[in-house]
C-alpha cells in the first residue's frame, strides 16, 4: 500500500477547463454530497490544483488496487512523513478510518456523521450555472438546458450518446433494487407517490419485498436522486416526488410530458435555493415564508391564469398569499386581482432573477 500510495501523492492532477459553481472550498475541512456526476471530483481537483504539489494527496477510494485494511493501517504515517496538509478521499466509504491531518475533504453520495466536516450538497447545474457552459445567451440556452439537463458531463457527450451515458451511469451508482424504483419514478416525475404504490406497481412483474424495497427508496432519497414535497400543513400525506434532474426522465422513459419535466425544473431551482416549499390541491407550489405561489405554467396566457386563479383563490385567501407568480417558458404579463400580484415570468428571467 505505501507504494500505491507514493504513487498517488507523485501523480500530477489534470482538470479540463473548470467552469464555477455556487459552491466554493476553501482551507477548511469538507464532507461534500451529491449524485453520481454532480462535480463533486472537479470541484475537488480544482481546489487542489491552487495549492502546492507536496502539500496534498488525492485518494480515489473506488480505485480497485486499494485495500482498506492497509489503507486504515497506512495512510496516517504516510500523511505525517510526507506531511500532508490537505487528503481528500474521493468516494469515501465509511468502512475508511477517518485520520488527523491539517484539513480532510471527503466526497461521497451519502452524508456521513463526521462531526467536524462543514457539508457541501452539490446538487447538478442550475440554470445559471448551466449558462457558464454556453456561448450566447439567448432562447437556445434555455432550450439546451431542457435538453441536456444539469449534469456538467453532458457537454462532452454526442448528442446520439446521451441516454445511454445517463443509464450505464446510473446503473454503475445504484443497485439493481434502486434503479428499478429510479425507472419507475421517472414516470411518475412531479405527481404524488409513495413508496406502497411503487411496491404495488414493481411486484406485478418481479418478486420482491416490501421491506427491501423501503429501504432501497429511502435510500435513493436519501442520496438525493429523487426529492420528496409535502402538501401545505399535512405531512402525513402522500408527498410529490421529483428527480435529481429532468434529464432522466428523458433517459428512463419514452413519456416526454414536457409540463411535469417544467415543474420538475421549477422544483429543482427552489431546492437549489433553500426555499421552504410545499404543494397542495392546484398549488405547484406554496412558499409560506414569502406568501407566494409559484405555478408551472409554460406556455400560459393572461386568459388561462385568470382561470387558474379563480381555480385556487380559495387558497390564496385562506393562506393571505401576496403574490403569485406563474413561470412560463416565454411568455410576460399580469393578471389584476384585488389581494395578490399576479404575474407571468418567463423561466430564464425567474430562475436568474432568484
Amino acid at each position: 500500500m505505501e507504494i500505491l500510495l507514493e504513487e498517488l501523492y507523485k501523480t500530477d492532477i489534470n482538470l479540463d477547463k473548470f467552469h464555477f459553481r455556487k459552491v466554493f472550498l476553501d482551507d477548511f475541512s469538507y464532507q461534500i454530497n451529491g449524485i453520481s456526476q454532480s462535480g463533486k471530483t472537479k470541484l475537488v481537483k480544482n481546489y487542489l490544483l491552487g495549492l502546492k504539489k507536496s502539500s496534498y494527496i488525492y485518494i480515489d477510494c473506488s480505485d480497485v488496487r486499494i485495500n482498506i485494511d492497509e489503507l486504515n493501517s497506512e495512510l496516517s504515517k504516510f500523511c505525517n512523513k510526507n506531511k500532508i496538509n490537505t487528503l481528500v478521499l474521493d468516494n469515501y466509504t465509511e468502512n475508511i478510518s477517518i485520520i488527523n491531518v491539517p484539513q480532510l475533504i471527503t466526497c461521497s453520495e451519502v452524508h456521513y456523521n463526521i462531526n467536524y466536516l462543514i457539508t457541501v450538497q452539490l446538487y447538478p447545474l442550475d440554470y445559471e450555472e448551466f449558462l457558464a457552459y454556453e456561448h450566447k445567451y439567448d432562447s437556445t440556452a434555455l432550450n439546451h438546458f431542457f435538453q441536456l439537463g444539469g449534469f456538467p458531463s453532458m457537454h462532452k457527450i454526442n448528442s446520439d450518446e446521451r441516454i445511454i451515458y445517463i443509464q450505464k451511469t446510473l446503473k454503475y451508482a445504484l443497485d439493481e433494487m434502486e434503479f428499478d424504483i429510479l425507472v419507475f419514478c421517472a414516470k411518475m416525475m412531479a405527481q404524488k407517490l409513495s413508496p406502497y404504490s411503487i411496491y404495488e406497481r414493481l411486484k406485478q412483474s418481479r418478486k420482491i419485498s416490501k421491506d427491501k424495497l423501503y429501504k432501497s427508496y429511502d435510500s435513493i432519497c436519501k442520496k438525493n436522486y429523487i426529492h420528496q414535497l409535502e402538501k401545505t400543513n399535512h405531512p402525513k400525506a402522500t408527498k410529490k416526488i421529483y428527480l435529481c434532474d429532468t434529464s432522466l426522465r428523458l433517459a428512463l422513459t419514452t413519456d416526454r410530458h414536457f409540463s411535469r419535466r417544467f415543474e420538475n425544473m421549477i422544483y429543482l431551482e427552489l431546492l437549489k435555493s433553500k426555499v421552504e416549499c410545499f404543494y397542495d390541491d392546484g398549488i405547484d407550489f406554496y412558499l409560506p415564508k414569502k406568501d407566494e405561489v409559484i405555478l408551472g405554467m409554460p406556455f400560459a396566457d393572461e386568459r388561462s391564469l385568470f382561470k387558474k386563479i379563480e381555480a385556487i383563490e380559495a387558497f390564496i385567501f385562506t393562506y393571505q398569499v401576496k403574490k403569485v407568480t406563474a413561470v412560463t417558458m416565454s411568455r410576460e404579463g399580469s393578471v389584476s386581482h384585488p389581494f395578490s400580484e399576479v404575474e407571468m415570468v418567463p423561466f430564464d428571467i425567474w430562475a436568474i432573477g432568484d
